[in-house]
């Protein structure tokens, strides 16, 4: 079962703000049912024809998930407070939350059994649907090719890449680019197997940390989907934190020739360049 669907209902915390005012207009454009949004203070007023309040607990109609577009400093309280309203997913699309409020959110949210996507993710969408996050509109192409990403650059050129040779999708996943988040390759990649409507998955990866070998060891053990993958930074220069926080090598671990190695040990193709990701799909459907 996918974390969002036709039936979602979206409340914005931090809606008030600029990215929230833009970024529910265009969740609205696409169909998701934004019912309500949240900024201390702000009760009373409307974006977008949504309604604004105090607090989640003011809200009557029973939303079931939350975006998060509040400054750092206040993520770990919106997260909290959405987690305690047994929100699910949340998505906080916020950047540069503290590592050890990032920890404690996470943890958190495990024990009431709520899934993180993020922080720092361009968010998540079901083709044709719901979306959930800052991901552009107009590149998604209805169809059974779903999509799990570090990174929300690579994840939009890839998949306008994909519409563009008439290869829809049918989720699209952000995990984030942060050294800690929520939702990780596997589990998204389990959800996946459990969604009639996705027949195949593209994995974009990066250098740092071990999600992705964690992904191949998953997908050699106990997987049915056909999948293919690439790794952003095959050629970044050790050691040197490449735009995510989380891309950042130590060691032998994490490595572009780790990951891809790995995938390869488990039967996925990995292509070299962006481009090379249509092909392989073709493949494998």
């Amino acid at each position: 079962m996918m974390l969002i669907g036709q039936d979602t209902r979206v409340v914005v915390q931090g809606i008030t703000g600029h990215q929230g005012r833009f970024h529910t207009k265009a969740m609205l454009d696409y169909g998701t049912k934004v019912i309500a949004g949240v900024t201390p203070g702000k009760a009373g007023e409307s974006v977008e024809g949504v309604p604004v309040f105090d607090s989640i607990s003011d809200i009557e109609g029973g939303p079931t998930a939350s975006m998060i577009f509040v400054p750092a400093r206040f993520a770990k309280a919106a997260i909290m407070e959405a987690i305690d309203a047994g929100l699910d997913p949340i998505v906080p699309i916020t950047e540069h939350v503290p590592v050890h409020d990032a920890m404690e959110c996470i943890a958190y949210a495990k024990k009431r059994g709520v899934n993180i996507v993020g922080p720092n993710t361009p968010g998540l969408i079901s083709v044709g649907a719901c979306k959930m996050g800052i991901m552009p509109n107009h590149i998604f192409l209805q169809g059974d090719v779903a999509v799990i990403s570090r990174s929300g650059t690579l994840t939009y050129e890839v998949v306008a890449k994909m519409t563009s040779s008439g290869i829809g999708q049918s989720t699209v996943i952000g995990l984030g680019g942060d050294p800690i988040t929520g939702l990780d390759f596997v589990s998204a990649l389990d959800m996946l197997a459990e969604d009639g409507g996705t027949k195949a998955v593209v994995l974009l990866g990066e250098i740092g940390g071990d999600g992705e070998e964690l992904a191949a060891r998953h997908i050699m053990d106990s997987y049915d989907l056909p999948v293919v993958a690439y790794v952003a930074g095959r050629t970044a220069p050790p050691g040197k934190t490449m735009g995510h926080a989380g891309a950042i090598v130590s060691g032998n671990s994490g490595t572009y020739d780790s990951k891809a190695t790995a995938f390869k040990d488990a039967g996925v193709p990995v292509a070299g360049l962006p481009k090379d990701i249509i092909d392989l799909v073709a493949g494998v459907l």
